[in-house]
């Protein structure tokens, strides 16, 4: 069995240090120790952050503390817990050292993890903060696994000492630094590029084989466009992709200068995958690629204010991630299109997507997206089946707003991404906090006062601002249509298979299955007296036709009457219009005009 790791016996002069080792795989532990070269003489306080931005939800990181105690001199200090995420030391002569381990088995991007095969994790899920030592720098140094001693460390910390891509020591400038950069181990597969003189590195945890040339030539392209999209003054920093290839994965989380990436293994391009061909699953990597990296200035450096100095314990709240993660996501598949991985007709079948599911979501008339941004930490984070009733993504409801100001904009000779090149510039690059009314500011110096006012009330109102038109004078015909043509009977549910049962997911506000008294949770059996299933539901129904539906709601049999409609217009269809004035508009919008 492994053992704990021995205290350093000669430590570095830094006033605050860390070290870190994969201890106990098969029990997904880390071990960590915490040094503070002068503790508080009344006590030191240590806590663990509540949550990881990027990530709005209090996730309660130092439930995954096992065991903690405190040394100085080589005798026991003693430790009092105060609250959920906070001890207090005994006054002690001589440097203070806490010796912890973590629970690691969180496979997602914002936390920690730890196996066999790899080790990973954010900061805030296994550093404590020394209170009052918040601001001077942090030094880590993480030691190599004693099962797998041929293991590699990817992180964009910086090296104090340790080899490339090795074991040693790391440093932070402060305890903010320390959080913002990940730390993957294990034997994964490095990759390198370069983008208009800057490093990015691109590291891959998968065992299949996968064409890493190509990922890493489309990522250069994707982030060329982002670097030229905002200009001076330009970020000189490395950058990092941690990708982590799983079964079923999905998902990123942004930092400064790193993004971490959760993917499936079939979103990578295989090998035999011929140059000509961009499959939808690969589309999609690259798209979360696209919308992390472009986190680098929007949210990362164009800061809310909320997040200038967040409290790690509590909630932070804004009412800007519309703007924040919702115009991050009109750009995500945008450069896509603009780096040229995918072409015009691929784009907008993305865009219609976005767009199709804001206008499927009846909860966009119940909450405004300054709501739905100041509520991330209680509903988007939470959802439950009355989820697509009560509110809307600030994701895509925050793209549709995008996309309507970019048009707007252009109509007045400027452009959404004049908007972020001169928010970058006075704000982003001065590292200085972003509000609400420094935004409408800004859009009225580009598109005039009315426009401003324009974008307040859509974001605080609950109508979509059209789009028809706007997109008609770019190049593109809008159309909205019922699901598969308007053929299939609607009934306004959302259901799965449990046990042969259909099981209701979800109801949506006004239709049919509502109207009919059906609930999230009941388990539907027949119509008109015969069985049905998820794969003959459909063949029974018939529109404006009344049908007997008995269905089972917590184990009581129940019988209703069914009234299926047409399905709604609400898929949307995006048609370049021909001609030359339209080609011309249509790609100056989307920067096909090489």
């Amino acid at each position: 069995m492994p053992k704990t790791m021995p205290l350093p016996t000669s430590p570095s002069l830094a006033a605050m240090r860390y070290t870190l080792k994969p201890l106990f795989p098969d029990a997904h532990l880390f071990e960590i120790t915490c040094r503070v070269s002068k503790p508080d003489a009344a006590g030191q306080r240590f806590s663990l952050p509540a949550w990881i931005p990027g990530s709005y939800l209090i996730r309660e990181f130092s439930r995954h503390i096992v065991r903690i105690r405190a040394e100085a001199a080589g005798k026991t200090v003693a430790l009092e817990k105060q609250d959920k995420a906070t001890w207090q030391a005994a006054p002690c002569e001589g440097a203070l050292t806490l010796i912890y381990q973590v629970y690691a088995a969180d496979v997602s991007a914002r936390g920690a993890y730890l196996d066999r095969q790899r080790a990973f994790f954010n900061a805030s899920s296994v550093f404590l903060r020394a209170h009052g030592w918040e601001d001077a720098p942090h030094e880590v140094e993480l030691l190599p696994p004693d099962f797998a001693p041929d293991w590699q460390a990817a992180t964009s910390l910086a090296r104090a000492g340790a080899a490339p891509w090795g074991f040693g020591a790391y440093q932070a400038k402060n305890y903010a630094d320390l959080l913002d950069h990940p730390v993957e181990m294990g034997r994964f597969t490095r990759m390198e590029f370069m983008v208009d003189g800057v490093a990015h590195h691109l590291v891959v945890t998968e065992n299949a084989a996968f064409q890493g040339e190509r990922l890493c030539r489309d990522l250069a392209r994707v982030c060329a466009e982002q670097m030229a999209l905002f200009g001076p003054p330009r970020l000189s920093e490395p950058y990092l992709f941690l990708l982590a290839a799983t079964d079923a994965g999905y998902g990123g989380l942004e930092h400064r200068n790193a993004s971490v990436l959760l993917a499936a293994h079939d979103d990578l391009p295989a090998p035999s995958l011929p140059e000509t061909e961009t499959p939808e699953n690969y589309v999609r990597l690259l798209g979360l690629c696209s919308h992390e990296y472009f986190h680098r200035w929007n949210v990362k450096r164009i800061r809310p204010a909320e997040f200038v100095a967040p409290d790690d314990q509590r909630e932070t709240y804004t009412r800007l991630l519309w703007f924040s993660e919702g115009f991050t996501a009109y750009y995500d598949d945008l450069e896509l299109v603009r780096a040229g991985v995918i072409d015009e007709k691929r784009y907008l079948g993305l865009l219609a997507k976005t767009l199709s599911q804001v206008k499927g979501t009846p909860g966009r008339a119940a909450q405004s997206l300054a709501e739905s941004s100041f509520d991330a930490w209680i509903k988007y984070y939470r959802p439950d089946e009355n989820s697509l009733n009560a509110g809307i993504s600030y994701y895509l409801k925050g793209a549709w707003i995008a996309l309507w100001l970019d048009l707007r904009l252009r109509r007045k000779a400027a452009s959404l991404d004049g908007l972020m090149r001169r928010l970058w510039r006075d704000y982003g690059s001065r590292d200085k906090g972003l509000t609400e009314a420094d935004i409408y500011a800004a859009v009225a110096l580009l598109g005039g006062k009315a426009l401003a006012r324009a974008l307040k009330t859509a974001v605080e109102g609950t109508r979509d601002p059209p789009l028809k038109r706007l997109l008609a004078q770019t190049g593109v015909k809008l159309d909205w249509q019922a699901e598969n043509g308007g053929k299939v009977p609607w009934l306004g549910l959302r259901h799965t298979s449990s046990e042969g049962r259909l099981c209701i997911r979800a109801v949506l506000s006004g239709s049919p299955a509502e109207q009919a008294g059906l609930a999230a949770g009941d388990a539907l059996l027949a119509l008109a007296g015969r069985e049905i299933t998820a794969q003959n539901l459909e063949s029974r129904l018939v529109v404006d036709t009344p049908v007997e539906c008995h269905y089972f709601r917590r184990g009581q049999l129940c019988v209703t009457t069914l009234t299926p409609c047409s399905p709604p217009a609400n898929t949307a269809l995006l048609t370049p219009l021909s001609g030359k004035t339209a080609r011309e508009r249509r790609q100056e919008w989307l920067g096909t005009k090489r």
